[in-house]
């Protein structure tokens, strides 16, 4: 089954790779192998738990493995993805897996904000997403374009002219799924951000959001996913009708609330305390517009220096353990643990008292992703 978009964005079927997720990489695969989509083996997280359990403190390191154990976003900054994008795409293919990408690169990304930086003119983007085409092949992948860019440009981005953005973000959709494999969803921020819904569509329908798969939403941030629905509800029905992806990873307490750290001075988005992890990553959601839930920002990776964080992007198990000790949702090492299909099934290790509340957590590692985590953002559209 295939989910094509008219020229007005009306959905017709089914979207192509998540419908297969749900259709069948949930099946059993072949000679055993994992399905659903592709868990990295080797995330500071897993490297940390497995430290962990070496060093006897198996508390914590079950904890963790709530977190390792998921499927996470990869998110591609470097100069050349192609080499990242073709190793993962293949070993995920091998695994029957399908992995998740953030294209995170777009010229003055963030606007001169918190995660400022991308590639350094339009061509050097247009040659960059070419790469990260390339690099895809034919394989599968889910691919969430640009987080920020286009709520930035309704917001209004300094320095840098709304069509040319625009432009670019098209170029890279229509780039993208020209790859067989390719299912693209462009950010369209969070249900916190902008209230003008259809502005927003009327945006990201100039960066190509109904040649896309979707668009993405709640990326690094905190909005329920009540409260996310009922905003993409609004979105879909203004662009007729697409569909999008949320973005779960840590919005298992909702936002924080909406003041800096008297104390501290730190903004309300960074690294705010008495967070949780969310739904895990599924394609059965139970709503007949949201094509998955997904941990699209890397959960226990600090957005920066505050609240005793280190640099942004750097992993910090003690936050991690306070996301993971927090969940109420149904995370392995928990007494019910999430099958593939989002269904729970009893776990066959209930936790550990000791890992409702953790011992003192170590100090945080200085293994740093590839993921800028500024909010990546909050909704710093104000200054």
């Amino acid at each position: 089954m295939s989910r094509l978009n008219n020229r007005a964005g009306v959905a017709l079927g089914v979207l192509p790779l998540l419908g297969l997720l749900t259709a069948a990489c949930w099946a059993a695969a072949p000679e055993g192998k994992p399905t659903g989509f592709w868990v990295d083996p080797d995330t500071p997280g897993a490297r940390k738990a497995r430290v962990l359990t070496e060093r006897g403190r198996e508390p914590e390191a079950t904890l963790l493995r709530r977190i390792a154990d998921q499927p996470v976003a990869v998110w591609l900054t470097e100069e050349n993805p192609a080499p990242r994008v073709a190793r993962i795409t293949r070993q995920a293919a091998a695994d029957s897996q399908v992995p998740v990408f953030v294209a995170y690169n777009i010229p003055q990304r963030d606007c001169g904000h918190y995660s400022a930086g991308g590639a350094g003119s339009d061509r050097a983007y247009r040659e960059w997403v070419a790469r990260l085409a390339q690099g895809l092949g034919n394989r599968k992948a889910v691919v969430v374009l640009e987080p920020d860019a286009v709520p930035h440009t309704v917001a209004g981005c300094r320095d840098r002219s709304r069509d040319d953005r625009l432009a670019l973000l098209n170029e890279a959709v229509r780039t993208l799924k020209a790859r067989p494999g390719a299912s693209v969803y462009v950010d369209a921020g969070n249900a916190s951000w902008i209230k003008d819904t259809d502005a927003l569509a009327k945006t990201l329908t100039s960066a190509g959001v109904t040649r896309a798969d979707g668009f993405a939403l709640n990326v690094s941030n905190f909005q329920t996913t009540k409260a996310t629905e009922e905003y993409g509800d609004k979105l879909s029905k203004a662009l007729g009708g697409v569909h999008y992806i949320i973005d779960t990873s840590r919005n298992g307490n909702g936002p924080p609330p909406d003041t800096q750290d008297e104390e501290t001075g730190a903004e309300h988005w960074c690294n705010p305390p008495d967070r949780a992890l969310g739904t895990p990553p599924t394609t059965r959601t139970g709503h007949p517009l949201v094509d998955a839930y997904l941990w699209i920002k890397r959960p226990g990776e600090s957005d920066g220096t505050c609240r005793g964080g280190p640099p942004a992007g750097q992993w910090w198990t003690d936050y991690a353990l306070r996301l993971a000790s927090a969940a109420t949702q149904n995370l392995p090492g928990q007494q019910e643990s999430a099958t593939p299909d989002g269904t729970a099934s009893p776990s066959t290790q209930s936790p550990s008292p000791a890992a409702a509340a953790p011992s003192p957590a170590p100090t945080a590692s200085p293994v740093t992703s590839h993921a800028p985590t500024s909010p990546a953002t909050e909704s710093p559209a104000s200054p």
